[in-house]
């Protein structure tokens, strides 16, 4: 199984986020995948684009960039995708958004069939706002879930999993080692609470299902969004 592991420059918490995608890459090799690993300063977007192809589980660590948000107006070429290095070799600050369209378009990411992506640490990816923001409605939070899910689907991704406080790594060992399908891997976290936890579907991305599962009211930290049904089994 091809894994590819990306943190995008976060300034001060960049070494943070690498220690914990050395983590989840040191994981899945325990599983006896191939890994490629690619770091900011050097995460840039030839880099990545390059060894995405074909992945089958790929995990992004990094600012997220959503919609709806407050930073307006819309723009497919910023929006819903990833935080990258605009340039090799130059810090953790020199960061650019790779949105929807550069993902989708004909230049862009193709995963293997079935994939499944992690997005590990993202603002908006959950449905949750950035730092200091307030927290959005039930609504405003569905629509981030669908639309940073429908970029990732359009591109080869069952499910999109997205854990912007928690670790992924019971998702990991979920895909590899169970045959459970993706909703029962969501539920596998021990970070599940169910107290206030909801499914949906979206017009913003029509035949996926998600989960989202806010550990209190408008908290919204952690979604799942795809086909749900998928099983670990098919992934493998």
């Amino acid at each position: 199984m091809k894994v590819v592991v990306v943190v995008g420059p976060v300034e001060s918490q960049t070494a943070s986020y690498i220690a914990d995608g050395k983590a989840l890459a040191k994981l899945a090799r325990s599983y006896g995948a191939s890994v490629t690993e690619i770091y900011s300063p050097n995460a840039t977007w030839a880099k990545v684009r390059a060894a995405a192809q074909g992945a089958n589980l790929f995990i992004y660590l990094g600012h997220g960039n959503g919609w709806p948000s407050p930073h307006v107006p819309y723009s497919p070429t910023t929006k819903d995708g990833l935080g990258l290095n605009a340039t090799a070799g130059n810090g953790n600050s020199n960061n650019k958004y790779y949105g929807a369209s550069s993902l989708v378009g004909s230049g862009g990411f193709r995963l293997a069939a079935n994939a499944v992506v992690i997005l590990n640490h993202l603002c908006y990816s959950a449905g949750n706002s950035e730092p200091g923001d307030p927290n959005p409605s039930k609504s405003v939070a569905e629509q981030r879930i669908a639309n940073f899910g429908l970029t990732f689907y359009k591109i080869g991704a069952k499910a999109v999993f997205a854990e912007p406080r928690g670790s992924a790594a019971y998702i990991v060992t979920g895909l590899f080692t169970t045959s459970r399908t993706m909703q029962q891997i969501f539920w596998s976290s021990g970070s599940s609470t169910h107290t206030y936890a909801f499914t949906f579907t979206s017009s913003k991305a029509p035949g996926l299902t998600g989960i989202s599962d806010p550990y209190a009211p408008s908290r919204y930290y952690r979604s799942v969004i795809g086909k749900l049904g998928t099983t670990a089994a098919a992934w493998r």
